[in-house]
């Protein structure tokens, strides 16, 4: 089985980030992830 990548309070840290006003394609760039993976970044600012 696939390791995950990020724990769970990396991730909460990274939404938190995104949720305050931090550009999407900035939080990928910093923190390693595809732009592609969080949907264009809708579906990491959705609840």
């Amino acid at each position: 089985m696939k390791r995950k990548q990020f724990s769970e309070e990396q991730i909460i840290g990274i939404l938190k980030e995104a949720e305050a006003g931090a550009v999407v394609t900035d939080l990928c760039r910093r923190h390693g992830m595809s732009v592609a993976s969080t949907g264009g970044g809708n579906r990491l600012l959705q609840n």
